[in-house]
């Protein structure tokens, strides 16, 4: 009997059977002819690779358990003891914990670059500089890279560029197509999109870049499950949609919250007084994304009764599921910079972050108002 799924199986299973010897051979001696152990790669994480590798349009991708196992993968694929790396002062919280708190025990140095100096980076580079670390668009205030000039400069001075396109995902930017060589992504975020998954992916332009990624994962470890993998490959199936409904909604609720007396500052790259906005315009294909940052009075207590009084956006630190969530970068992804660090990035009491969901946006509008009163 001859099984035809139209939908992959869930390969739930940590190794695979072989009748002999000259298929052990074979495994070894033809790669991606069979699958012998989950964890060098297994239908299911592969499938999940292969389908964001498309999206990026990349040479190859492994995906990982994580989106911080992929900045992990992304950083050693270019990078040894002795190694330096930039990266762009605005950043998740968790990369520049990751290259502070563990790869500086490897022997990895870091620079921080301000937004303002990421097109001239010749005062920063060593002789042992590899890489530029960036974002499409940064974490918490959105200000968006010009990804090709990046490209040109880090080319410059012979450094491969790594962009975590996490919040514009493929649909809105594709990093390698304008210079990158490595795009990462955390996928629990909008290419899963359904808040029920933690994994990442990276994807390398470059065919040898691919292969050392590939290691990394395998003897790493960082290899995703087959459950999450099965589960992220179902979410993306639906991220065209999503994107276009998450980018809609959140246009909607700028211009509303820009409007309103309680908000000092509303940073959307869609917003036409955003300093970005005709690159992010040009950059993202007229859509912008569902990530928002606002800024209340600087008063924990407003922020609090915002936090209550809100029912659409409970406060769940992360982000770009269906449902609409709320996040606050000073306790959660940024609270382990120094004060001075969370000053020059702009991130005070007030800043809260909106993920905004793609709920009919009227409902959402109500909740805000009420909320904000």
């Amino acid at each position: 009997m001859h099984i035809h799924p139209k939908i992959t199986p869930i390969y739930q299973t940590s190794v695979f059977k072989f009748e002999d010897l000259n298929e052990v051979e074979q495994y070894f001696g033809e790669p991606g002819s069979r699958y012998l152990y989950s964890r060098n790669g297994n239908p299911n994480s592969d499938e999940l690779a292969a389908a964001v590798n498309r999206l990026e349009g990349g040479a190859g991708a492994v995906a990982t358990g994580s989106g911080m196992a992929a900045i992990f993968a992304a950083l050693l694929a270019c990078c040894q003891a002795g190694d330096h790396v930039l990266c762009a002062a605005d950043i998740y919280g968790g990369s520049s914990s990751l290259l502070d708190q563990e790869l500086s025990r490897l022997g990895i140095t870091v620079t921080y670059v301000p937004f303002e100096q990421l097109y001239s980076l010749g005062q920063l580079v060593q002789p042992t500089t590899r890489l530029l670390l960036a974002e499409t668009m940064s974490n918490p205030l959105l200000r968006v890279a010009d990804l090709r000039r990046l490209a040109t400069e880090c080319r410059q001075y012979g450094l491969k560029l790594v962009v975590d396109n996490t919040f514009a995902t493929p649909l809105l930017t594709r990093p390698l197509e304008l210079g990158a060589d490595i795009v990462l992504h955390s996928v629990t975020k909008y290419i899963a999109g359904h808040s029920d998954v933690t994994a990442g992916v990276v994807v390398a332009k470059g065919e040898e870049t691919a292969a050392r990624l590939k290691q990394i994962g395998v003897l790493y470890g960082l290899t995703l499950s087959p459950m999450e993998s099965w589960l992220a490959v179902r979410g993306l199936k639906t991220l065209r949609l999503r994107v276009r409904e998450h980018s809609h909604n959140a246009l909607a609720v700028a211009q509303f919250l820009s409007t309103q007396p309680s908000v000092r500052a509303v940073y959307y790259p869609g917003l036409p007084d955003h300093p970005q906005h005709m690159l992010a315009r040009e950059q993202g294909g007229g859509l912008f994304g569902g990530m928002m940052s606002v800024l209340l009075a600087d008063d924990e207590e407003v922020v609090n009764q915002f936090m209550r009084r809100s029912q659409r956006f409970p406060f769940a630190p992360s982000l770009a599921g269906v449902d609409s969530s709320l996040s606050y970068p000073l306790a959660t992804s940024h609270r382990y910079l120094t004060v001075e660090q969370q000053a020059e990035l702009g991130i005070s009491t007030g800043l809260v972050r909106l993920s905004v969901g793609i709920e009919p946006v009227e409902e959402l509008l109500q909740d805000l108002k009420q909320a904000l009163k």
